[in-house]
């Protein structure tokens, strides 16, 4: 019900994100085989509206590992002509949220941009450099930087290497050294500054859309929304089960409050959201048929009406340790991962 109530709130109170125009697709990725090619706006997944990138790619993710072999995309293009995409998913690619992403090849659209500093990250490579807010990076090792991608590509490959950097400041070119920090990224290696690139407030404008509905348009919205996310949740839990789905999909309280703390920086509604999630995810655990839950409190009175007798003490206090057993496992696990995506 609360999760319910979250949905029905943010989608009253609106969400502003970017619109979900796809950037260059990359060769050999289920995006070109589909047919994606830059510049395609998502309208649709399944026939359901995706008006922002977050909830175009949330829905095709969510559906792939939902096991829908192929997922309908409606794109219209900057001409405003509509097609259909078909994504074919594979059952090796819905292993992992992040691996099915990196196979699906999508990335938003962005223009290039003038590799100018937009702001600099407290703790980071870029304010221990001397970087400041306006910035432009003219070159790096001799290298002129035409755009802020190419800068982004250069740091990349340079964790804990020392780059020598020509920046123009107020109309003065002055020489500055960086040494970007080395962060892990999946299984790859790289560079990161901790610095984001100025952006133009019309282009800004351009690329943003605001969605919202009427109070009473959203009470179904929301009811589809959380039924949407708690079966999609289910069906995870009975993929990792049976060995379709890694366990390294589960996050611990250590995660939890990391994305917690990452929402509430984005904003009051995605903070709503994300305990909208979290509140489906709860629900959907305290429902399973395991004693010490309501789900297995539900299965004696099951068992209880098909046998017409109650299970008596003995069956079930052994059944709830034989739960809080099974609980305390999960606990344990979820934690372990935690600590282990801390370390890497």
């Amino acid at each position: 019900m609360l999760a319910i109530v979250l949905f029905w709130s943010v989608l009253v109170i609106g969400e502003t994100g970017i619109k979900p125009i796809l950037g260059a697709v990359g060769q050999g990725t289920l995006a070109a085989t589909a047919g994606f090619v830059e510049g395609d706006q998502i309208i649709s997944v399944n026939d359901k509206l995706t008006p922002t990138w977050t909830e175009a790619m949330g829905v095709i993710i969510a559906s792939a590992l939902d096991g829908d072999q192929e997922i309908k995309v409606a794109v219209k293009n900057f001409d405003d002509q509509q097609n259909v995409r078909l994504l074919k998913i594979a059952e090796s690619d819905t292993q992992n949220p992040e691996v099915l992403y990196e196979h699906l090849g999508f990335k938003p659209w962005s223009p290039k941009l003038k590799p100018v500093i937009g702001k600099v990250l407290p703790d980071s490579a870029a304010l221990a450099a001397g970087l400041q807010k306006g910035d432009l990076i003219v070159s790096a090792d001799g290298t002129v930087m035409n755009d802020w991608m190419q800068w982004v590509d250069t740091v990349k490959i340079h964790p804990d290497v020392t780059i020598n950097l020509i920046i123009e400041r107020d109309g003065v070119q002055l020489p500055l050294t960086i040494t970007p920090k080395r962060v892990q990224s999946g299984e790859k290696t790289e560079g990161k500054i901790g610095a984001a690139v100025h952006v133009p407030e019309d282009l800004i404008k351009s690329v943003s859309v605001e969605y919202s509905l009427s109070p009473l348009k959203a009470i179904p919205v929301a009811f589809e929304t959380t039924w949407y996310y708690a079966s999609a949740t289910l069906k995870m839990m009975g993929k990792m089960l049976i060995g379709k789905a890694s366990v390294k999909n589960l996050s611990g309280p250590i995660s939890i409050a990391e994305y917690a703390g990452q929402s509430a920086e984005m904003g009051f509604v995605p903070f709503l959201k994300f305990m909208a999630l979290v509140s489906v995810s709860l629900g959907v655990l305290n429902l399973l048929p395991v004693p010490v839950l309501d789900g297995g409190h539900l299965l004696f009175f099951a068992v209880e009406a098909i046998k017409g007798s109650p299970v008596s003490d003995k069956i079930q206090a052994f059944f709830q340790q034989v739960g809080i057993a099974l609980l305390m496992s999960l606990m344990a696990l979820a934690m372990v991962l935690d600590v282990q995506r801390l370390f890497h």
